[in-house]
């Protein structure tokens, strides 16, 4: 589904999130987490190796949004339609069944949760009963990867719906020192995407501290990390380059460049 979603042919991908859903909340279905960790590729952007604090985690639902031509700034996919649309009919499926998703954020397979979170965060959610859930599970929730999840799906809900309780929620997880370091760091990431203030040197000491090669690379088991990796550079890596040293260029993938 992923590969249909970068050649365009995101209308296609969007007609089977309807049928991906029963397959995904079937306890008994041998490929439940497959359908789950693909479910809402199409409901997303064009969003790989997008790490920046502008980009990450938006929602882009607005046709207008920075284009002269109403089309949406997903551009034209290969049927000729704008590729918004497709991405809209798949966010309209996940939302209209995301109370059978829900349930899945206690389901006992941590994977489980975690593609959970990835698809219940394209939901629109003006209510918040989404982001509510997340912070639900948030509070029984032992796995630090899980929990981290939990974390970026409030904080891209949050990014389509504004709740400024969250943006403070996500500040004190980056702050608390009795977090996990993979919990600290997707809240700092969250909050970064959340807001335009400047990020306060605790926050760059925070991530100093804890974000080691070792951790980038296991963090990659997070969707959005996973996405936002390119050109060898883990997510994490690609995430804090983008959005606290803008100025640093692109790390090269040409096996053939010179050393430096």
């Amino acid at each position: 589904m992923g590969g249909l979603c970068a050649n365009d042919s995101r209308a296609a991908v969007a007609l089977t999130v309807p049928f991906l859903i029963p397959i995904a909340t079937d306890a008994h279905h041998p490929h439940r987490a497959a359908a789950l960790g693909v479910l809402s590729s199409p409901a997303r952007a064009q969003h790989f190796g997008v790490a920046s604090r502008d980009e990450l985690l938006l929602h882009r639902t607005d046709p207008r949004r920075n284009v002269p031509d109403d089309y949406d700034d997903y551009g034209v996919g290969v049927t000729g339609y704008p590729a918004g649309w497709s991405v809209a009919a798949a966010r309209a499926a996940i939302t209209a069944e995301a109370p059978v998703l829900l349930p899945l954020l206690n389901d006992s397979d941590p994977t489980i949760r975690i593609d959970a979170a990835y698809a219940l965060a394209t939901a629109a959610d003006p209510d918040h009963t989404v982001r509510t859930a997340l912070a639900t599970r948030f509070t029984t929730e032992h796995d630090a990867i899980v929990r981290a999840a939990l974390l970026l799906a409030a904080a891209e809900t949050t990014r389509a719906h504004a709740h400024p309780p969250t943006v403070w929620w996500l500040r004190e997880r980056w702050q608390d020192w009795t977090e996990a370091p993979e919990v600290r760091l997707a809240a700092a990431i969250g909050w970064l995407c959340l807001t335009d203030e400047p990020a306060p040197e605790d926050l760059h000491q925070t991530i100093n501290t804890f974000a080691t090669d070792e951790r980038a690379h296991a963090m990659d088991a997070l969707p959005w990390m996973n996405a936002a990796a390119g050109s060898g550079e883990p997510g994490l890596r690609r995430c804090i380059r983008c959005m606290l040293h803008p100025q640093e260029p692109e790390p090269s993938d040409d096996p053939w460049a010179s050393s430096p």
